[in-house]
């Protein structure tokens, strides 16, 4: 596990996919779910999109609390992210059954996926249910990325990350 350092809003999602969407209810349950439809939003203020189902379990979390994570998937977490987008919270703790090991987040109440390179905290500031997906706009509040990949200036090399590609 690398050490986290605090990096640069400005293009923290890198306009790619897949990722995993982090977060915890009221009841202090963390879960994690599979995300296919995100992107950059804003650059001033930084903010990303996340598209979720709303019969998804961690649709109502996110309602409910207004934070997310978003965390960007390394190919070496393919298993994972194959279990967590086939397997509901609402049956199961999924993070504790696959031994993920989480972090806090700093600015929101949700857990971080420690070993994604890049985990993104929100703060929801508005959605709009698009058909099938209500997509969540998170204004971003902190930037956690692995210290080896964060540049002097703040910015995240993201040629040095090997993401999980969908085939």
């Amino acid at each position: 596990m690398s050490q986290k350092s605090p990096a640069a809003f400005r293009s923290a999602l890198n306009p790619r996919t897949p990722l995993l969407v982090s977060c915890r209810g009221k009841d202090g349950r963390n879960n994690a779910l599979v995300v296919v439809y995100c992107s950059n939003c804003s650059y001033d203020p930084p903010m990303v999109m996340v598209g979720i189902v709303p019969t998804r379990y961690s649709y109502s979390i996110i309602k409910e609390t207004g934070v997310f994570v978003a965390n960007l998937v390394p190919a070496s977490m393919k298993e994972a992210f194959d279990y967590l987008g086939s397997h509901s919270g609402r049956d199961e703790d999924k993070l504790a059954k696959l031994g993920l090991k989480l972090g806090e987040g700093v600015k929101v109440n949700a857990p971080i996926l420690l070993d994604c390179p890049v985990s993104i905290e929100c703060r929801v500031t508005d959605s709009i249910r698009t058909g099938s997906h209500e997509m969540f706009v998170g204004k971003i509040e902190y930037v956690h990325a692995d210290s080896n990949l964060v540049g002097p200036d703040g910015k995240i090399d993201w040629s040095a990350i090997d993401f999980l590609r969908l085939a």
